[in-house]
């Protein structure tokens, strides 16, 4: 279930720079242990990246999942990923299929674009930081 975001909340976080955005998905993915992608009836949402590379998006809550989900993508909804889920099957299934994550992008379309490991090790990082706390 996703954590309670007040508009103050959601306007600082789309605030912040591409990669203070990274991590604040990374940080809010591990401590809610959630991610969430827009899925309709064809599956999930994807978008090509600006190197033409095919990317899922993905955020750290229901609202800024659904805030993409206007014009083309109006059919679309917020779909739940658990992080375990996520990481191990999500991540090797990307992989193999050469998919791009494009991490907590923006209604105006900037974000971080990385590869599933990439991402897959920033949460290995986040985690064992916190578990040392």
């Amino acid at each position: 279930m996703s954590y309670s975001l007040t508009a103050a909340d959601k306007a600082n976080a789309l605030s912040l720079r591409d990669d203070e955005r990274f991590n604040h998905f990374v940080a809010r993915v591990c401590e809610h242990q959630e991610l969430w992608i827009l899925t309709d009836e064809h599956g999930c949402m994807m978008l090509t990246s600006d190197d033409d590379e095919d990317c899922i998006p993905v955020w750290p809550h229901p609202d800024y999942a659904r805030d993409w989900a206007v014009g083309d993508w109006s059919q679309c909804k917020p779909e739940a990923i658990s992080l375990q889920v996520w990481l191990s099957r999500w991540v090797p299934g990307m992989e193999e299929d050469e998919l791009l994550v494009a991490v907590f992008p923006t209604p105006d379309e900037t974000g971080v674009v990385v590869d599933p490991h990439e991402l897959q090790e920033a949460i290995g990082r986040k985690q064992t930081l916190g578990r040392r706390n």
